[in-house]
């Protein structure tokens, strides 16, 4: 992946195409990004609190029985579809468009999830984030997020404190935007925070640079920088602390 990510222009940012890290269970695909690993050189394949962005694939009438996680943060984003859930503390939730699911793993978190025989195919993003200390209190939190509205950023989590609608243990952000082609914005900043972009859906251009279907782009400097769908997109785009302290002894997001 080193050798096939790109270096745009301007040293601030990294452009990447889609991986080829990929797991098949018959009904359940995933394809793992990782963020790290579009900075050439970089050691770690999170990058800082961002472990790994998961595309997960669920066919109508799939089951994936009870199993643990430990020490990770787990948001599942549902631009379509439904993603059923239900866990050991007696929760039965539905993730879908207009809802976001933060399970914090913690010390140890049971849950099992499922499509229906008649729920269309769902494609989703499972996203792994590495707390600041091992072995917290595990929690859930399933709740509705706002509509939509195209060309504009929709705030979905932040760590706690912050007014997003749900919240991660560690210094990372989540906003998603719906693009029209050919308009454009700037990805969301934070002062001495990067930001790591991927399509979703459709493609763009980062100043220029394109940047299509599932691949990402990272930015590391305070620069502004324009983000301009060529096609109808949908991206997301995480601002992160590089520095924060992180754990890495997730289950999966290592």
């Amino acid at each position: 992946m080193d050798d096939a990510s790109r270096t745009g222009a301007l040293s601030g940012l990294h452009t990447a195409p889609r991986t080829d890290i990929s797991q098949h269970q018959g009904q359940f695909r995933i394809h793992f990004n990782f963020p790290g690993r579009v900075l050439p050189g970089h050691d770690d394949h999170g990058y800082g609190p961002l472990a790994t962005v998961v595309e997960s694939f669920m066919d109508p009438g799939t089951l994936i029985r009870m199993h643990q996680h430990r020490n990770e943060e787990i948001i599942s984003w549902v631009p379509a579809g439904v993603m059923r859930h239900d866990d050991r503390h007696g929760n039965d939730l539905v993730t879908d468009p207009e809802h976001l699911m933060v399970m914090g793993a913690g010390s140890g978190f049971w849950h099992a999830e499922e499509t229906l025989a008649d729920d269309p195919p769902l494609r989703m993003l499972q996203i792994f984030v590495r707390p600041h200390t091992l072995d917290l209190e595990p929690n859930i939190q399933h709740e509705p997020i706002p509509d939509p509205v195209a060309g504009e950023w929709r705030h979905l989590f932040g760590p706690e404190g912050t007014d997003a609608p749900l919240y991660v243990r560690n210094d990372v952000e989540l906003h998603d935007c719906r693009l029209d082609a050919g308009t454009s914005t700037r990805p969301p900043s934070r002062p001495g925070w990067h930001t790591y972009l991927y399509v979703f859906d459709g493609a763009v251009e980062v100043d220029g640079e394109p940047v299509g279907y599932t691949e990402s782009a990272l930015v590391t400097d305070a620069r502004d920088h324009s983000v301009t769908a060529t096609e109808d997109a949908t991206i997301v785009a995480f601002t992160i602390n590089p520095d924060a302290p992180i754990t890495r002894q997730g289950t999966i997001g290592r």
